[in-house]
């Protein structure tokens, strides 16, 4: 079965980064797309490893990017025991359209994402 997804949007904040307990570094971040009915959507985009780390150190509130991932669906339980669940985009490939320039080395063209 296939689960692939093609988002295009806008970030709602700067990504937030964690780390696993391996030591590896996650970065999670909401963005705003439209829907078909012109709504304004978000869903949570999750990033991994060196993904994670260039999302943390490139994005912020506001940047334009496209991602490529799978959906997954999160559930977890309330501390009164009800069972909720959301589902979350986890990151594949990130491409950005249109950022600050903020990560990217001295004399970088801001087009090129520097992986």
């Amino acid at each position: 079965m296939l689960n692939q997804c093609v988002l295009t949007g806008n970030l709602g904040a700067d990504p937030e980064i964690f780390y696993s307990s391996e030591g590896n570094p996650v970065t999670s971040f909401n963005i705003a797309f439209h829907s078909s009915k012109k709504k304004t959507c978000w869903i949570r985009v999750v990033c991994f490893q060196k993904l994670a780390d260039i999302a943390s150190r490139c994005l912020h509130k506001g940047a334009k990017i496209a991602v490529i991932g799978t959906l997954d669906r999160h559930v977890w339980e309330t501390d009164e025991g009800v069972s909720k669940s959301t589902y979350q985009l986890i990151a594949n490939t990130l491409e950005f359209i249109k950022t600050d320039g903020r990560g990217f080395k001295e004399g970088e063209a801001k087009e090129e994402v520097p992986f």
